[in-house]
C-alpha cells in the first residue's frame, strides 16, 4: 500500500515550504510524490490536472492520498465531491494532514449503500463554501484596493524589476553598446527585464506615425468560468495572461464569469486558445466546456472589426 503525496501551488512565485513541512511532519512512509507544474490554477478541476491525473494512474486499491491542506487539490465544493468519488471508486484513500478538515474521514461510507456518509458531505461541503469564500473576498478587497489606489494616482501590479533609480544608468549603457545580456548579469535581473527598461531604444521599436490608424479600445466583455479555468491551465503569453489575471470575477449561481477588458484582438486570441473545448487536437468534448467557448465566441464575434 503506497502513500503517495500530491502538492501544488497555484503561481510561479511561490513555494512547496510549507507543504513540504506539514507533509514531513506527517511522516508518511516512502511517499511517491506527484507535485503540479508550479502556476497550477485552483480553478482548474483536480481531475483535469496533469500531476493529479498521473497520480490517479499510478494509485492502486489500498494506497492513500496525502495532502498538506484541502486547498491544495479543491477549489469548490463541486471538485471535493467529484474527486471522493473517483477515489472511492479506485478504493483508494484520502488523508489531509492540516486544516479543519485533518481530524475528518473524508471517505467514510454507509457501510450497505455504499454513498458518502451524510454528516461527511455536510461538513466537506461546508468546509469548501467557507474556504471558497474567504478566496472570494480576498479578491474583492484586493481589486477594491488597486481601485482606491489608482485613484490616488498609484499604478498597481508589480514594481519593475530594474529599479526607477537605475533605470537612467541601464539606458545609457545600452546605448553605448553594453548587451543586454551583459545589462542583466550586472543587475541580476532577466533580460526581458532591461528590454523593458530599454524598450523605445531596441532596434524594433517603431516611431508613432500619426497617419497610422487609432490603436484599438479595450473592450470588456464576459468570459464563462469554464473557458477562464482551461485559460488558466494553457500557454499564453504575457499580455493574455495579463488580461485574465486583472479580470474581474462575478458570481453567478453555482459559476462564475470572468469580466475582461482587453483590445479586441487579444479577446479574439483567447477565443482561439480555448479552441481544444470545441473537441479539436483530440480533447475529448465536455459539453458544458463547448457551450462555454460557444457563448464567449457569440460576444466575440460581436465585436466591431
Amino acid at each position: 500500500m503506497a502513500n503517495l503525496v500530491y502538492k501544488r501551488v497555484s503561481t510561479d512565485q511561490q513555494s512547496t515550504d510549507r507543504q513540504n513541512l506539514v507533509l514531513h511532519e506527517a511522516g508518511s512512509e516512502d511517499p511517491v510524490v506527484f507535485e503540479e507544474q508550479a502556476g497550477t490554477s485552483s480553478r482548474l478541476h483536480p481531475l483535469e490536472r496533469p500531476k493529479f491525473g498521473e497520480l490517479l494512474t499510478y494509485a492502486r486499491p489500498g494506497d492513500t492520498v496525502h495532502i498538506s491542506e484541502m486547498f491544495r487539490l479543491v477549489r469548490g465544493t463541486g471538485h471535493i465531491l467529484d474527486v471522493l468519488d473517483v477515489l472511492h471508486r479506485d478504493q483508494v484513500a484520502l488523508r489531509i494532514h492540516d486544516g479543519a478538515s485533518s481530524a475528518m474521514n473524508l471517505t467514510a461510507r454507509h457501510p450497505r449503500t455504499g454513498e458518502l456518509l451524510s454528516t461527511v458531505k455536510f461538513m466537506v461541503q461546508t468546509l469548501a463554501a467557507a474556504g471558497e469564500l474567504q478566496r472570494d473576498l480576498q479578491r474583492e478587497l484586493t481589486y477594491d484596493g488597486l481601485r482606491a489606489a489608482e485613484a490616488k494616482g498609484n499604478k498597481g501590479g508589480r514594481r519593475p524589476a530594474v529599479p526607477a533609480d537605475k533605470t537612467d544608468t541601464v539606458r545609457t549603457a545600452y546605448l553605448e553598446g553594453r548587451s543586454i545580456a551583459a545589462l542583466a548579469r550586472d543587475h541580476d535581473v532577466s533580460r526581458g527585464a532591461i528590454r523593458t527598461a530599454v524598450a523605445d531604444l531596441l532596434p524594433e521599436h517603431r516611431a508613432v506615425d500619426p497617419d497610422a490608424p487609432a490603436p484599438e479600445l479595450p473592450v470588456t466583455l464576459d468570459m464563462p468560468g469554464k473557458v477562464d479555468d482551461f485559460l488558466r491551465a494553457a500557454e499564453l503569453d504575457d499580455v493574455e495572461r495579463a488580461a485574465l489575471d486583472q479580470g474581474v470575477t462575478v458570481r453567478r449561481g453555482q459559476g462564475y464569469t470572468l469580466r475582461v477588458s482587453a483590445i479586441p484582438a487579444v479577446h479574439r486570441q483567447l477565443l482561439y486558445r480555448c479552441q481544444p473545448l470545441d473537441g479539436t487536437r483530440g480533447i475529448p468534448v465536455v459539453p458544458a466546456q463547448r457551450k462555454a467557448r460557444r457563448e464567449y465566441e457569440t460576444r466575440v464575434s460581436a465585436l466591431v472589426e
